[in-house]
C-alpha cells in the first residue's frame, strides 16, 4: 500500500511540474534571466508551493509519526554551514546551465532529449561522487561528520 501511495504522490508531483512549466527548461531559463525577457511565472509557482507546504510542515512538526505510520524525520539543524552553501551554489549553477533541477529532469527523462540525458548522467555522477566523498570522510573521522 505504501508503494502505491508513493507512486501516486510521485505521479501527482510530476504532473504538477509539467502543468506549472517547471519541466520546460526554456521557461526556467527565462525565469532565471533577469537581464533578458524575464518570466516571473515560476516565482508564483514557488510561492504557491511554499503556501501549500507550510501548513503541512507545521502539522508534521507536532507529530511523531507520518499518516502512514513511519517515523517522522524532519531536519533539526537550522544553521548555515559550508556544505549547505557549496551544495546550494552547485545546485544553482546546474539549474542555471541546464534549466533543469532533479525532479523535472526525471519527469521528462523518457522524452530522450539529449540535454536531459546529459543532465541526468551528470546528476548520477555527482550523487556517486558525493557518496564516495561522504564514505571517505566518515572513515577518516571515525564515523562522525
Amino acid at each position: 500500500m505504501n508503494r502505491l501511495l508513493a507512486f501516486l504522490a510521485g505521479l501527482l508531483f510530476g504532473f504538477g511540474l509539467l502543468l506549472s512549466g517547471m519541466a520546460n527548461p526554456a521557461k526556467v531559463l527565462a525565469f532565471l534571466d533577469l537581464a533578458g525577457p524575464w518570466d516571473p511565472s515560476l516565482a508564483l509557482v514557488m510561492v504557491g508551493a511554499i503556501a501549500t507546504a507550510l501548513p503541512a510542515f507545521q502539522l508534521a512538526r507536532r507529530r511523531d509519526r507520518s499518516l502512514l505510520g513511519a517515523p517522522m524525520q524532519l531536519p533539526e539543524r537550522r544553521s548555515l554551514d559550508r556544505r549547505l552553501v557549496v551544495g546550494s551554489l552547485v545546485f544553482g549553477v546546474g539549474w542555471g546551465l541546464a534549466g533543469f533541477c532533479p525532479g523535472p529532469a526525471l519527469t521528462v527523462l523518457l522524452t530522450g532529449h539529449g540535454k536531459v540525458l546529459v543532465f541526468v548522467a551528470f546528476l548520477l555522477l555527482g550523487m556517486g561522487l558525493f557518496e564516495r566523498l561522504e564514505a571517505s570522510t566518515s572513515q577518516r573521522s571515525g564515523g562522525r561528520r
